[in-house]
């Protein structure tokens, strides 16, 4: 469904993506890994054609990125989520409706699904502007699953959600993968994506150090997916 072939962005004298080629079945759930500084993010953005690469390529269902068509079926749910604190989160879902050309009852419909989903329905009408980060993280999420996404890229969807929060994620998550949804998260959560995601990619100093199952990378002497992230990735203070 997704091929990134030999992806390079530098800003200034900053490597930020180097050399990337990374392929990403249809149905997969895919956690990308990595310290602070790795390149996680803009690799994403690169995916999501939010920031434009040096060299190199990436397509989604053949179709490259640099054209919106590729987007079309994609659902984005970024860490730190602007909402206009004078919307209520409601009024947020109408024009992200809007802007998918969703109007009337079809949106009204969808938007009481997807508040449903992301535990939202009762906050609805409050102004975002009180919005706590944890229910931002919600309405965002809620606004990426309006369009019914094949695809579904999240980076740190748990970012300041509380244990329940964090579990709702979970189980969401885990619903939508099983329906068959692609669905890449950008996390530092470790233990959350070991149980969510059926592939891990590692990525340090802009690379991809290694990609492969969860299974096969967690069948050595019973060792956690912290265990093997830490013997394969090391430790980068940035």
């Amino acid at each position: 469904m997704i091929i990134f072939r030999s992806v390079h962005k530098t800003f200034g004298p900053t490597v930020a993506v180097d050399q990337v080629s990374l392929e990403i079945s249809a149905g997969e759930c895919l956690a990308l890994l990595g310290p602070n500084g790795a390149g996680k993010t803009t690799l994403i953005k690169i995916l999501l054609g939010l920031v434009i690469p040096d060299s190199g390529t990436v397509t989604i269902k053949g179709i490259p990125t640099d054209l919106p068509a590729s987007r079309a079926e994609t659902g984005y749910l970024e860490e730190q989520q602007r909402i206009p604190s004078h919307l209520s989160g409601r009024q947020f879902l109408l024009r992200t409706a809007a802007l998918l050309g969703v109007n009337g009852d079809e949106a009204r419909q969808g938007i009481e699904r997807v508040l449903e989903l992301c535990s939202m329905s009762r906050e609805a009408d409050d102004k975002a502007g009180g919005y706590s980060k944890g229910m931002r993280q919600r309405i965002g999420l809620a606004a990426a699953l309006l369009g019914h996404p094949k695809l579904l890229v999240l980076d740190e969807p748990t970012s300041g959600l509380d244990p329940f929060g964090i579990r709702e994620m979970r189980l969401l998550l885990d619903r939508l993968h099983r329906e068959g949804t692609t669905i890449i998260i950008n996390s530092h959560l470790i233990s959350e994506v070991e149980k969510i995601c059926d592939t891990v990619a590692f990525m340090q100093q802009g690379r991809i150090v290694l990609k492969d199952s969860l299974s096969n990378l967690l069948t050595d002497g019973g060792e956690s997916l912290e265990d093997v992230f830490m013997r394969h990735v090391e430790r980068r203070d940035v």
